[in-house]
């Protein structure tokens, strides 16, 4: 059962375990961790305590920028733990497995963060960006330094109320307009080297119909859409679940965005076994 429903839609269990190699022993289950995180969180929001677990078992000169690996692929931190799980482990049993990694950083693949800092520096950037499809920036550029702190800190510290009181500026909209002017999401797929798809794309027709998640993905990503008589090859999932193809892209950005504004679209292949 999720813990903090409202700001999490649901928290992800999840086992943290370290490189053993950089162990001077034999592992054994007490050298894993287990964490209770929100959906909409960021892995490097808990290194310090990662990090302070596994201190008690390694020797202090194997310990570098530490970074998280799932199977050989390493997680960007950048992307909510939520959109991390569905991508690479949606169809997998709780709890999530992941490693540990204390050494061999790989530049190529993932991004330094070397404070939270640089988390609430990216995590109000994506803000900012989701801002200026929806309303031109206007909503953003209206709030004071204390107000986008109250963001990050709402999130931060899970803190929905905290961090609603700012947020519900950034989820309106005239009536008149039927929607934002554009929906702020990003399509990613396990199947390509393209980190994700990210185009300008309206929530309302230009005959005033409302579009659909279908809609955009029969522009964005038509492999996505199963055909009359095709087998179903992908699950398209956002939050765990997987919404009908015919739900308005508009409600979605409002009710499925992440803390950052942004509508995080998993497509992946159906499960063969």
């Amino acid at each position: 059962m999720p813990y903090f429903s409202c700001f999490s839609g649901d928290s992800r269990g999840m086992t943290t375990s370290v490189d053993t190699a950089l162990l001077p022993f034999k592992p054994t289950t007490k050298h894993r961790q287990k964490l209770l995180l929100p959906r909409v969180s960021y892995l490097t929001l808990v290194t310090d305590k990662v990090k302070k677990h596994f201190l008690k078992v390694m020797r202090a000169e194997d310990v570098e920028e530490m970074w998280f690996e799932y199977e050989g692929t390493p997680l960007k931190w950048h992307y909510p733990i939520g959109v991390l799980f569905d991508l690479h482990a949606s169809n997998n049993v709780l709890p999530w497995s992941i490693t540990v990694h204390f050494k061999n950083f790989p530049d190529h693949d993932l991004l330094h963060c070397p404070s939270n800092s640089v988390i609430e520096a990216h995590f109000m950037s994506s803000i900012k960006e989701a801002d200026a499809l929806k309303h031109k920036s206007q909503v953003v550029n209206d709030m004071q330094k204390k107000d986008h702190k109250q963001l990050w800190m709402g999130l931060q510290n899970d803190k929905f109320d905290q961090f609603w009181a700012m947020n519900r500026k950034l989820m309106e909209y005239p009536t008149e307009d039927g929607g934002f002017r554009y929906i702020p999401f990003r399509i990613y797929q396990t199947m390509s080297d393209r980190p994700f798809i990210q185009k300008l794309f309206r929530p309302v027709s230009p005959e005033g119909s409302a579009h659909s998640l279908g809609d955009l993905l029969k522009e964005m990503y038509p492999d996505a859409i199963t055909n009359d008589g095709e087998q179903k090859r992908y699950q398209v999932v956002i939050h765990g679940i997987e919404p009908l193809l015919e739900t308005p892209l508009q409600w979605l950005s409002e009710h499925l965005s992440h803390p950052d504004n942004f509508l995080h679209i998993c497509v992946i292949p159906v499960p063969t076994d």
